[in-house]
């Protein structure tokens, strides 16, 4: 029995290699704009019915998680993931999108805690659970090589065959990791956990939120600053439009931005030297997003764009787990999971509302945009109100 559970450990290596390996991730603006002909606002507002419904959505899917078993709730994402793709992929219509991204967000909430429940509860169960530091952090990895390998092979296949052909072939992988997912063993807990009750934590982790002080300087700088670096996923594929490079490259301009952002997450400790400070890496590293998003507005010379998509990204994306692990400090343990989950939940409304509104500065000007993402950026780290006192280790 141990060595079936065990097993579970490099299938679901296995499970979030294919599940991130995503061959639209860098074609889908284009893909969107050439191929599904709706503007930029409109993908705006795609992604607000997205987050909408990923958090509309928790309730029911946690259900199935923690009532049904975490390996059918990982199966059912899959499935429904699978089902989007051929969906979005089945005609160029932006309310056949809406259906897409409502299973998109369907299977994004079904997946949600899932798996990490899943291994945690497996490794319980051969008495490993010392090893899930490093365990997850694989788990990790396994999921960004996907996403890096998948976007360049997605871009060669759009520039070969058309901007169709990627999300269709998303059914691949999907399908593969349908069939590992099946063959998980489940490890049998001897009592259900409660599914997330998201009223209640949004009322609890707003009353603890709003009475910390400190706590809402870290967040509101955490939220601020991810949520500008967030349109650079979307922006820095008009951005290559724009500046003359074939949709081929597309993907590994992705995969640099993936690298940056995990380069930058795993020398922390040597930024703040390099910098002199934590809270000099806090300011630094809102004010590059901000340079980088000027820069990327006032030129269309390649390896200028180029540094400004790599380095807003790296800097700007690679924030949330350096705040998460000084906002932690000042969380007690019974209401961690809650407090956060609020952090998450307002960052995702904030988007909520924002997106439509960039979208359509967007399909104004690109350049414009990018400006003043940067300016507000810039603007918020002098005005930032983190001191070197509120980032305890």
């Amino acid at each position: 029995m141990a060595a079936t559970l065990r097993a579970n450990l490099w299938k679901i290596y296995l499970f979030k290699f294919f599940v991130s390996f995503h061959f639209i991730a860098g074609v889908l603006v284009p893909f969107f704009i050439d191929w599904g002909g709706i503007n930029f606002t409109q993908i705006m507002i795609l992604q607000s019915w997205f987050m909408l419904w990923i958090f509309l959505l928790e309730i029911p899917t946690g259900t199935v998680a923690d009532y049904l078993g975490r390996k059918h709730s990982l199966v059912l994402a899959c499935g429904v993931n699978t089902i989007a793709a051929f969906i979005y992929a089945s005609m160029p219509n932006f309310y056949i999108f809406l259906l897409g991204e409502f299973l998109w967000a369907m299977s994004a909430a079904l997946l949600s805690g899932a798996d990490e429940a899943f291994v945690y509860d497996t490794l319980k169960k051969i008495n490993e659970t010392k090893k899930s530091k490093q365990i997850f952090g694989r788990i990790e990895s396994f999921g960004l090589a996907g996403i890096m390998i998948g976007a360049p092979i997605g871009s060669f296949i759009a520039d070969q065959f058309g901007l169709r052909a990627p999300m269709l072939l998303l059914i691949v992988p999907f399908s593969i990791a349908f069939l590992i997912a099946l063959t998980f063993k489940e490890p049998k807990t001897t009592q259900k956990i409660e599914s997330k009750r998201y009223i209640n934590i949004l009322k609890d982790g707003v009353k603890f939120f709003y009475r910390n002080r400190v706590l809402k300087i870290l967040a509101i700088d955490m939220i601020f600053i991810a949520s500008i670096a967030y349109f650079m996923i979307w922006l820095y594929q008009p951005m290559l439009k724009q500046a003359g490079i074939n949709i081929a490259y597309f993907g590994i301009v992705h995969a640099a931005f993936v690298v940056s952002q995990i380069l930058i997450i795993n020398n922390y400790q040597r930024l703040e030297k390099i910098f002199g400070s934590k809270k000099r890496l806090i300011f630094f590293s809102a004010a590059i997003t901000g340079v980088m998003f000027i820069i990327g507005g006032l030129t269309t010379f390649i390896p200028l764009v180029l540094l400004a998509i790599i380095l807003s990204g790296g800097f700007g994306l690679s924030r949330r787990p350096l705040f998460v692990s000084y906002m932690n400090k000042y969380i007690p343990s019974p209401k961690r999971a809650t407090v956060l989950s609020t952090i998450s939940m307002i960052r995702r409304f904030a988007l909520v509302i924002i997106n439509p509104a960039v979208g359509l500065l967007v399909d104004w000007s690109l350049n414009y945009t990018l400006i003043i993402l940067g300016v507000a950026a810039i603007v918020f780290s002098l005005i930032s109100k983190v001191e070197e006192s509120h980032l305890i280790d």
